[in-house]
């Protein structure tokens, strides 16, 4: 497989996310962010403005989450949470779907919470990743899902958020790869830990991954290219 450091580096959404991670730590991975020069960090809500002050003039977006971690908030809350996100300097947005409300059944309301966020935040021209937590679903409802977030013109759906019982697996990606519309971008999330496994979900049709393990695969991916290596050290936090 062919591929370019480009190619790689802007599919990864460096995650910051653990809610262990101290303020020098998070400092530290946006600077890895841009020292790899990836696609964007996603940070938790409240550093989010520092976050986007840090990558101002750079190629890597500011991103942050919504409902997170099990889309329970009630749709104003998520409207809010998505305003300040905007407010903060959020030019993308990983929204979590109402997890409940899609194992009832309960179809209206969560395109009418899906609706509030995307359109919120592409008003303000920010996208939006749309969350499903593939972990607790059936196939059916994740078909319904990407069906929605089609209908509704999300920017990607997503696996999952890296917390549950499992992430991103190849059947998933392939299903919603499937039934995605064409305008509609797949994000893998969780288990993507090394430059093959990156690659194998590129040929699947994914074109962003959550990731901690940012700097390993992208040093793996610069040795194999005959590039030279960034020195940045870095440790992955637990998480996806």
């Amino acid at each position: 497989m062919t591929f370019t450091y480009a190619d790689i580096a802007k599919m990864i959404d460096h995650s910051l996310l653990n809610p262990t991670l101290t303020t020098a730590d998070l400092d530290h991975g946006i600077q890895l962010a841009l020292a790899y020069d990836v696609a964007s960090v996603c940070i938790m809500p409240y550093y989010l403005r520092h976050c986007a002050e840090l990558l101002r003039g750079s190629d890597v977006k500011a991103s942050t989450t919504i409902g997170f971690p099990h889309g329970g908030q009630a749709t104003t809350v998520k409207i809010a949470e998505t305003r300040q996100a905007l407010a903060d300097g959020g030019q993308e947005l990983d929204m979590v779907v109402n997890i409940s409300k899609v194992l009832s059944g309960d179809w209206e309301y969560v395109t009418d919470d899906m609706r509030a966020v995307i359109t919120t935040a592409q008003e303000a021209g920010a996208r939006v990743k749309v969350i499903f937590e593939n972990a607790y679903l059936q196939d059916e409802q994740k078909i319904r899902l990407c069906e929605i977030a089609s209908e509704l013109n999300a920017d990607w759906v997503k696996t999952s958020t890296g917390y549950a019982p499992s992430g991103a697996t190849d059947d998933d990606l392939r299903l919603m790869r499937k039934h995605a519309a064409l305008h509609v971008q797949v994000k893998a999330a969780g288990g993507i830990r090394d430059l093959d496994a990156l690659l194998r979900v590129r040929q699947l049709g994914v074109s962003r991954c959550g990731a901690t393990r940012t700097a390993t695969m992208l040093d793996e991916g610069r040795q194999r290219l005959g590039l030279p290596l960034i020195n940045f050290g870095a440790t992955a936090p637990a998480g996806y």
